[in-house]
């Protein structure tokens, strides 16, 4: 690892969505020597996403090393996940420590679940957003946002909504230059306005 290189924890459970994980994922990976990304999984071993295509782990929960990033990836596996005293532990204890807690989609009711959102705003997928909010009655859930930074906490809408909030991430660790950098090396068009959330009137929750 770089010195000075901070650890990107991306967490793995059977049923993950491949663009929550791995939209971020691209937009941190483009930093050499910045950001070392570890695949973290309950078990280790190999976790198959939603789509099918599976990836491998780099360390289980056990042997987990210290994370100064966090990303939490939704998908339908998370169903299971929020009701898994495993993962929800691993993430109480790991959480506190880090130095910002990413989620996308429906990744946003790990930390909901674990209480770990209690008091913060928040926000999740548009089309689950109650069942998300289900699992966290304590949160202060905003209906309409692309994503929402409270603290440490950084949670995005659904599935694309992850690589506008990696970059925002980017921008707020290592500079809204290097930001610019990544989105344009990665010729993506980044919707830089958290506010903006066309999905939320869609759904029918504004």
């Amino acid at each position: 690892m770089a010195d000075g290189a901070k650890v990107l924890g991306a967490i793995l459970f059977p049923g993950f969505e491949l663009l929550d994980m791995f939209g971020p994922l691209e937009m941190f990976g483009s930093l050499p020597g910045a950001v070392e990304i570890k695949m973290i999984g309950e078990q280790g071993g190999s976790v198959p996403s939603f789509q099918g295509p599976a990836s491998v782990t780099d360390h289980d929960f056990a042997g987990c090393p210290k994370l100064d990033l966090i990303l939490i990836p939704g998908g339908f596996g998370t169903r299971a996940e929020a009701e898994n005293p495993v993962m929800l532990d691993f993430l109480r204890r790991r959480g506190p420590e880090a130095e910002v807690v990413m989620t996308v989609c429906t990744g946003t009711s790990l930390l909901a679940a674990a209480g770990l959102l209690d008091g913060h705003r928040a926000t999740t997928n548009k089309m689950f957003f109650q069942w998300v909010a289900d699992q966290g009655p304590k949160v202060n859930w905003v209906k309409e946002a692309r994503w929402v930074e409270d603290g440490k906490f950084v949670t995005a809408s659904g599935v694309s909504a992850g690589m506008d909030m990696a970059l925002a991430v980017i921008a707020r660790l290592f500079g809204a230059e290097l930001a610019e950098r990544v989105a344009v090396a990665t010729e993506y068009e980044w919707h830089r306005d958290p506010a903006w959330d066309p999905f939320a009137k869609v759904h029918g929750l504004v």
